[in-house]
C-alpha cells in the first residue's frame, strides 16, 4: 500500500475493497461511493479533515451521524471500526494514525 487514505468518518479507504477495485475514490476523491454522506457534509461545513476534530461530542458514539443504524450496517459489511479509528486519531493525530495503518 503506497498511501494510506482516511475518509472524513475514519474509514481507511485504502483498505476498502471498493477503493481497491476503483469503484470508489473515497470521500476525498472525485467519485465517492456515497456522494450524499451526512458525515462528509458536516466535516466539510466545519472545515475539519475528520470527525475526530469535532469537539461537540466527547464520546463520538453520541453523534447520530456517525453512530446510527445505517452506519452500524456499513461497519458490519465493511468490517471497520470507524469510531475506534476516530478515537485513535484523537489520541495520536492523523499522521501517526496513517503511519500505524501503513
Amino acid at each position: 500500500m503506497s498511501e494510506v487514505i482516511v475518509a472524513n468518518c475514519g474509514l481507511v479507504c485504502s483498505s476498502c475493497g471498493a477503493y481497491k477495485k476503483n469503484r470508489c475514490t473515497g470521500c476525498l476523491g472525485g467519485k465517492p461511493l456515497n456522494s450524499r454522506c451526512g458525515m462528509k457534509a458536516c466535516v466539510v461545513e466545519r472545515g475539519y479533515t475528520t470527525c475526530a476534530e469535532c469537539s461537540d461530542f466527547e464520546n463520538l458514539k453520541d453523534c447520530r451521524k456517525i453512530n446510527n443504524f445505517i452506519s452500524k450496517i456499513f461497519s458490519f459489511i465493511f468490517c471497520t471500526d470507524r469510531i475506534g479509528n476516530l478515537n485513535r486519531i484523537r489520541e495520536i493525530g492523523l499522521d501517526k494514525f496513517k503511519e500505524e495503518q501503513a
